[in-house]
């Protein structure tokens, strides 16, 4: 359930995945078992961001992507949460710094598609990111080349962990990233909203 403060005590590994969740679909729910499965999660929170800065669109209201993420994440370690706005923040840097503060002891992993990790360089605060937390990286086919040559990637290259020490990622201290292969996926948020399956939000966001 979103609604609350979600728990957590020290020495637990959280992996966090966010983003609109515009809608939330089975790519998310892959994204989020493998990274359990991988780096050893105890639980992997669903932030439902309150929008996106770096896209011109505002999303789907909160509430109905919130019940639609509930739907889709029928996991024990799943939570959906509407953390960031609970917060207040709208960078991720800010989460980050504000959710470490708030659950001292605990080791949280920055989940991301590689998709994100391409643009990660156009993030407010970026190299903050990468080095307070560490982060999981899930690519497809599709975008393993252009990931592993972005900006990001051959920033931080050195503090990149190989697939054999993925379950050591959560207690390793940031800089530190894993790079997971998944298989080719169909599923994605914007191929759902095009296919007239989700309508889609109104409203022009500032820019970052």
């Amino acid at each position: 359930m979103s609604t609350g403060w979600p728990k957590a005590r020290a020495g637990q590994a959280i992996g966090l995945l966010g983003g609109s969740f515009d809608p939330a679909h089975e790519g998310h729910m892959a994204i989020t078992l493998e990274a359990i499965r991988r780096f050893r999660l105890d639980r992997v929170w669903w932030m439902v961001s309150p929008g996106n800065p770096l896209k011109a669109r505002g999303p789907a209201p909160m509430a109905r992507r919130i019940a639609q993420a509930e739907r889709v994440a029928q996991h024990p370690k799943i939570r959906v949460t509407d953390i960031e706005a609970r917060l207040g923040t709208r960078y991720t840097a800010q989460t980050i710094a504000r959710l470490t503060a708030r659950y001292p002891g605990v080791d949280f992993v920055w989940l991301m598609g590689a998709d994100n990790l391409v643009q990660l360089h156009r993030w407010q605060d970026w190299r903050r990111i990468v080095e307070s937390v560490p982060m999981g990286v899930f690519a497809r086919p599709g975008d393993r080349l252009a990931a592993r040559l972005s900006r990001a990637a051959r920033v931080y290259r050195g503090a990149r962990l190989p697939m054999h020490a993925a379950e050591g990622l959560a207690r390793a201290p940031a800089p530190a990233w894993c790079f997971v292969n998944l298989p080719m996926s169909a599923a994605s948020s914007t191929a759902i909203r095009a296919e007239g399956g989700w309508p889609q939000g109104a409203g022009k966001l500032a820019e970052p």
